[in-house]
């Protein structure tokens, strides 16, 4: 099995912990995390942009004018989009961009995610992320002893005070092990995991 250093957070190393092959040592498929993070970011777009076609704006379905005999081309009604405050002729309406991704192949594509960041020594494994107080001060040097820049923290459970100290720091996320996505995962060039949080992740990951 793969093996990870744990630290304190003065980088003192407190041991090391064994981690599933098959969650933190698997196949890199970049196929895959193309494809979830592709569906993710879709998944984010609203869709909601919508403008009022000749049938949605106001006024009269009544001819402008008789058909014929003025000389000028035959007009059907002033809603039409060439007059002023007409409808949009082939303007946008409301979709929706939701792809979707069947679990087994979701699961696979964090998989290889986490995979590649232990193949680049990216990971970093804390026995407790506990700070005394809500101290942004004391969090960055905390980054700054193992001189991390951007940075997604995975902690096992809500903890309010690590996440309140990291508000205002830049690049840098905090997150439980349910809030795991690929899309976070590819974008911080790091991940600070708690012990008890990779035993959590390894659980939902396991094929």
């Amino acid at each position: 099995m793969a093996k990870l250093d744990v630290f304190d957070i003065k980088k003192a190393k407190v041991g090391e912990i064994e981690v599933s092959d098959a969650v933190f040592n698997d196949d890199v498929r970049e196929y895959l995390i193309h494809e979830a993070v592709k569906i993710q970011l879709a998944n984010r777009r609203q869709g909601t942009v919508a403008v009022k076609n000749r049938s949605a704006v106001s006024g009269s379905g009544k001819k402008p004018f008789k058909q014929k005999g003025t000389g000028q081309a035959r007009q059907g009604c002033s809603r039409a989009p060439q007059y002023p405050g007409g409808g949009v002729a082939f303007g946008p309406q409301p979709k929706t961009y939701n792809l979707s991704m069947n679990k087994k192949a979701r699961k696979a594509a964090l998989r290889s995610a986490l995979s590649m960041l232990y193949k680049k020594e990216a990971i970093t494994v804390l026995n407790s992320f506990e700070l005394p107080s809500i101290k942004t001060k004391a969090f960055v040097e905390v980054l700054n002893a193992f001189n991390l820049d951007k940075t997604l923290v995975i902690t096992d459970t809500a903890n309010l005070v690590l996440e309140l100290s990291a508000r205002n720091v830049k690049n840098v996320k905090v997150l439980g092990p349910e809030g795991l996505n690929i899309f976070d995962i590819m974008k911080y060039q790091s991940v600070v995991f708690t012990e008890a949080a990779v035993r959590r992740v390894e659980g939902a990951l396991q094929s």
